[in-house]
């Protein structure tokens, strides 16, 4: 008989027992936790999360929204009615200055001056605030109008998908012929990229799905703008989505052989499943299955040999403070479109990431990191973008 002093095998074996038994064991247990969590970092007199940026913020807003619309009564207990109308009612509100920057690689890098007292009329073009949740990038316009219809369906409160199409209308305002249709990133026009026209896919087939007497209108807007996507040259030969469009001088736009972000991989599959949604069949194979090529191809591409989900040019904890949330937004929308497919296709793939997050990505404070392998410190640690990317994982588990 072998005896085992306290402290040895005997103690960590209780000790694992006894932080098992603490631990939740359901996906609707890790959600809530995941929620209250987030909520640490909320800032009810800017309406935003402290430690990420205001596009950024819509995101946390959507999260909260799809999680809501899935265990009501817990999203209740954090009284997220109330969480979804002070960030409707502040972050339109904010007095900010907001500039973007773009590597060569396409790396985007959001920055936002935010200001404590009101502008002066002098600075006021500077530091003008988003009224409306309208500002210079009509990307941020897009994830605005999607966590505001996310609200919509929590709460069926007709300001919020009001707003939403309100947003759209100045969305609408930045596309032209250049490159033969699609929407500008910004107000001065000078590049055309994926997520932006992704978004305002997303936005249009999702307001056909909502606003009433607007279906076909909607639709038809989603759907040109699809048509436009697809024969872009966006997407390249390997099925993944480029980061955008280069003008040449004669004109014609060509891929620009950026990096296929796994974000750019997510939104559209979030349109295409909202279109589907929204076309009289309800069941489209042609737009489930643009949606099941590109999936497939970026989960093939973005998980590592353990089948975690990492970005594409393996950057973590090195991601910019724009590239911290991208995943997530990627495994949101796959979930979408899992939703729709008749066979479970990547059920396994979301889940296999919960558990990561859950068991290798996480403090004691249930925060979550940027690498769902962890460690939950790497990089600077948690903050409201890469618990928010993390969390859209375990939502996503949680509709399985």
């Amino acid at each position: 008989m072998v005896a085992l002093k306290w402290g040895g095998l005997a103690s960590q074996a209780l000790h694992l027992l006894s932080k098992n038994q603490e631990q939740p064991t359901t996906a609707a247990q890790r959600a809530l936790l995941a929620a209250k969590a987030l909520q640490g970092w909320y800032n009810r007199s800017s309406g935003t999360w402290d430690t990420t940026g205001w596009w950024n913020s819509a995101n946390c807003l959507t999260v909260l929204a799809d999680w809501a619309c899935l265990a009501k009564s817990d999203a209740d207990s954090i009284n997220i009615a109330d969480i979804i109308s002070n960030t409707f009612n502040a972050a339109q509100q904010v007095q900010a200055t907001a500039s973007k920057t773009i590597s060569a690689r396409g790396e985007v890098t959001s920055t936002y001056l935010y200001a404590d007292t009101p502008p002066s009329d002098s600075v006021m073009t500077k530091r003008r605030g988003f009224p409306s949740f309208i500002n210079d990038y009509y990307d941020d316009e897009g994830w605005w109008a999607l966590a505001l219809i996310r609200s919509w369906d929590v709460t069926r409160k007709q300001e919020y998908l009001g707003m939403a199409e309100y947003i759209f209308r100045d969305m609408q305002n930045g596309t032209d012929n250049v490159c033969g249709g699609g929407i500008w990133w910004s107000k001065d026009r000078k590049y055309k990229n994926a997520i932006a026209n992704e978004l305002y896919i997303s936005v249009a087939a999702s307001l056909a799905n909502r606003v009433r007497g607007r279906e076909t209108y909607y639709l038809g807007i989603a759907t040109d703008a699809w048509t436009w996507f697809k024969s872009s040259g966006m997407i390249n030969k390997d099925n993944l989505i480029n980061d955008g469009l280069t003008v040449q001088a004669d004109g014609s736009c060509v891929n620009n052989d950026m990096q296929t972000w796994s974000y750019n991989q997510g939104v559209i599959l979030g349109g295409l499943v909202e279109m589907n949604r929204a076309s009289v069949a309800r069941r489209n194979n042609t737009l489930l299955d643009d949606a099941s090529r590109i999936a497939q191809a970026a989960v093939n591409k973005l998980q590592d040999e353990t089948g975690i989900i990492r970005e594409i040019d393996r950057c973590e904890p090195n991601c910019g403070d724009d590239g911290l949330q991208f995943k997530g937004i990627f495994v949101r929308n796959l979930k979408y479109l899992n939703s729709w497919l008749i066979k479970d296709l990547f059920g396994d793939t979301i889940r296999r990431n919960a558990d990561s997050i859950w068991e290798k990505n996480r403090n004691d404070k249930n925060q979550f990191g940027i690498s769902w392998s962890g460690p939950v410190d790497a990089g600077r640690g948690p903050t409201a973008g890469t618990h928010t990317s993390a969390m859209d994982v375990l939502v996503a588990a949680l509709d399985l």
